[in-house]
């Protein structure tokens, strides 16, 4: 019997990797709108839903549920989905704040309920106590702020699964558009009215589970608008991870602050200055970080996240040059010093570690990978090289000397953001040319 059955758990191995192994892209963005993602460089993600109510894994803990379990999921809890504290302009102003620039929210997640007030479906906002339209609220909030539209969108449909009496799962064939016609109706028609009655939405995740795209809804999305930016689909999307190294083109990150995309009370959270030097490590390999906040029950971001978010946002007033409208440098590393460059590659910036460095200490390092001259300047961005406060003895003048290997390259921590403020100094370099 054993031959038998390490045969039989060898090919399940098989048919389970073959399953997932391919991943679509269609690359149909246009190359402005590749140059304008990049630029950007930062988002916030925004997952929210009806379930947000009881915590838990957003949408998933339908998948291989029982039919009692979905009985109770979709017949109760949109009957007491009203979140009394929805500020959404709140959420975009905190946004805006961070440094992000755009942002991507859950119009609809697996469970197939819509935020948005739809004809398609009576599983929708507008039937519960809310019973409002969140969807256009939060977007025309975020336009207020000068931030990028993005909507997510799931071709799964859990909720039309449960009509279908189909088992609910993201990996049957009638899961997919292709293979379930009025599942492929229900996203055409869903689509229509986001991308027509919504103004012009900039971004579209769309997270379908067999591919990174189902290419009925990316082709289709294309045709309502070929100016949209597809970035799940479109372009790589690595989740809860940073590449191992650079990707060629634009992608994105998507990253949570905790463990879960939705609001879960009492988890863990990265710490800014780790989230910080998530988004340093992102742009300097080329690609964007979309950070997730998930709204409780009640609509309010909530105090750990928006604490998280707000020393972000300290730190990156002093620092968007170096992570706005820029490319990775030719070196994207030098040990534990990240680079990014200008686009003529005229101006180098260094994000130099800080654990333990103190208010008005100075440190030196080398970077072999620019060319200094004569009309190499050096700063420390965000701060004054002309005074340190308290210390008029002392100047903070970044110095630096050419060298035929590379440029040295000292600064003194001058500016003061916080008695605890561990996060990277950013150092501008300019007047240089790429050294290989």
């Amino acid at each position: 019997m054993k031959p038998f059955i390490l045969l039989f758990f060898s090919a399940l191995c098989c048919i389970t990797w073959n399953a997932h192994a391919q991943k679509i892209i269609i690359d149909k963005n246009k190359a402005e709108r590749k140059e304008w993602f990049q630029d950007m460089g930062f988002g916030m993600f925004i997952h929210w839903t009806v379930d947000v109510q009881l915590g838990g894994d957003i949408s998933h803990s339908l998948a291989a549920s029982s039919r009692e379990y979905q009985d109770r999921y979709f017949n109760e809890l949109h009957r007491t989905f009203n979140p009394a504290e929805f500020d959404p302009e709140a959420w975009a102003v905190l946004a805006r704040l961070a440094g992000m620039r755009y942002m991507v929210f859950t119009a609809k997640h697996h469970n197939g309920f819509c935020m948005w007030n739809t004809a398609t479906t009576d599983y929708n906002i507008m039937n519960t106590p809310f019973a409002r339209d969140a969807l256009a609220e939060i977007v025309a909030a975020f336009r207020r702020q000068g931030l990028a539209i993005g909507l997510y969108f799931s071709p799964d449909d859990f909720h039309l699964m449960y009509r279908q009496n189909l088992p609910i799962s993201r990996v049957t064939p009638e899961s997919e558009s292709s293979r379930n016609s009025e599942l492929w109706d229900l996203n055409r028609r869903q689509l229509q009215e986001l991308l027509r009655n919504y103004g012009k939405i900039d971004i579209l995740f769309i997270d379908d589970n067999a591919d990174w795209v189902n290419p009925l809804v990316a082709n289709y999305a294309w045709d309502l608008d070929p100016d949209l930016f597809i970035t799940r689909g479109g372009l790589p999307t690595p989740e809860q991870r940073l590449p191992d190294k650079p990707i060629e083109g634009p992608w994105e990150a998507c990253i949570t602050m905790g463990s879960h995309w939705g609001y879960v009370g009492g988890e863990r959270h990265k710490d800014a200055g780790t989230l910080i030097n998530m988004l340093i490590e992102t742009r300097a390999t080329g690609g964007n970080l979309l950070l997730n906040v998930g709204p409780t029950s009640h609509g309010k971001i909530a105090p750990e996240q928006e604490d998280r978010l707000r020393e972000i946002g300290l730190w990156y007033r002093a620092n968007r040059e170096a992570l706005e409208d820029i490319r990775p440098w030719h070196v994207s590393r030098e040990g534990d010093v990240w680079l990014t460059g200008s686009k003529d590659g005229s101006v180098a910036y260094a994000f130099v570690n800080a654990p333990n460095w103190r208010w008005t200490e100075g440190r030196s390092f080398f970077i072999r990978s620019v060319g200094g001259s004569g009309k190499t300047r050096v700063s420390v961005l965000g701060q004054d090289d002309r005074v340190m406060e308290y210390r008029l003895d002392m100047s903070p003048r970044a110095l630096h000397a050419v060298h035929e290997e590379g440029l040295f390259v000292h600064v003194i921590k001058a500016q003061r953001m916080s008695f605890n403020w561990n996060n990277p100094l950013v150092v501008r370099i300019e007047g240089i040319t790429p050294k290989k």
